[in-house]
């Protein structure tokens, strides 16, 4: 009874660190109507860095930071600031829920890459649950004779690339501590905006409501890590992993709320066969006793947050 109990709050937990991503999304896509998206991760990346600069000194982590060059992290931070930049052009030309619809694909991507590189055993059913999924993000994406619909190109390069970054995870020395890796991606992120605010030539004056939105943004952002570690700490992973896919639905009741869009009947079908698809894989893996592979409740916007919470996880050992 007390198991079921703590499973239940790690939910609720997941629940609201998908809201809190949601919202960082959402808070990121306003931005883009103001500023550049270079100055956009150049900010987020400098607080991120922050944080993480503090995580590190606080678990005594900073004595490995020669693990910053590892040829892994340093190619896994390029996945993730790919996934960024292509993100953010997607929110910043479709509609909220269309976006999150196409990143909820990315634990199948990510079983499909796990067989297809790492020669991970995957049985029909799960090739099945694939390749219904990415008939769902077809159906999101309507490619007619024009190409993709504006944004969802973005939208598919971001979900590929975070996949690649997840894999990359797996592939990591386990002795290189959790914190370093974000921080690695923490700082190429926002070498990367830096690079791309020059090469846009778009930075502007920041207005104190505009700061507001990146503090905002940040706050948000910290708290689905912390929310996410709360749920870990709580409940068995595979209770609570289903539990990402709320984010799609904070998605949907956001670009309702904040900017008047609501999703087509090709988003809602195609948005639940993905879902559909996805929580059939999960109950595979689940039922074979796997490991499932996608950092967990991570939308690519959160810029590193497994590691965040695998560090936190680490202090808890550390501290028992």
């Amino acid at each position: 009874m007390m198991r079921t109990s703590s499973n239940v709050t790690g939910a609720a937990f997941m629940i609201a660190a998908m809201a809190g991503f949601s919202l960082t999304d959402a808070t990121a896509k306003l931005l883009t109507e103001e500023i550049g998206l270079g100055q956009i991760m150049f900010v987020r990346g400098i607080i991120l860095t922050v944080f993480t600069v503090l995580i590190a000194w606080r678990s005594r982590a900073l004595s490995r930071l020669g693990a910053i060059s590892d040829r892994r992290v340093i190619v896994r931070s390029l996945c993730e600031l790919v996934a960024a930049v292509a993100f953010l052009q997607a929110l910043k030309q479709m509609p909220l829920a269309n976006a999150a619809s196409i990143i909820q694909c990315l634990p199948l991507a990510v079983t499909l890459g796990a067989a297809l590189f790492m020669k991970e055993p995957v049985g029909w059913r799960r090739w099945s649950a694939i390749i219904v999924g990415f008939v769902g993000v077809m159906i999101i994406i309507q490619p007619g004779p024009d190409g993709f619909q504006q944004g969802a190109g973005y939208a598919v390069i971001a979900m590929l690339a975070a996949s690649a970054r997840d894999l990359l995870t797996k592939t990591i020395r386990s002795d290189v501590p959790a914190i370093i890796i974000t921080l690695a991606t923490a700082v190429l992120l926002t070498i990367g905006g830096a690079v791309l605010g020059t090469l846009e030539q778009d930075w502007s004056m920041m207005s104190w409501p505009i700061m507001l939105k990146l503090v905002l943004a940040a706050i948000f952002l910290l708290s689905g890590y912390q929310f996410v570690v709360f749920a870990v700490r709580l409940a068995d992973i595979s209770y609570i992993a289903p539990f990402r896919y709320a984010g799609l639905l904070w998605a949907t009741l956001l670009g309702i709320l904040l900017f008047r869009t609501y999703p087509d009947v090709n988003v809602l079908v195609g948005g639940a066969i993905v879902v559909l698809a996805g929580l059939y894989s999960f109950y595979r893996e689940r039922k074979k006793g796997l490991e499932p592979l996608a950092e967990t409740g991570q939308p690519v916007a959160s810029e590193g947050g497994g590691p965040i919470v695998r560090a936190e996880e680490d202090m808890l050992k550390e501290r028992k």
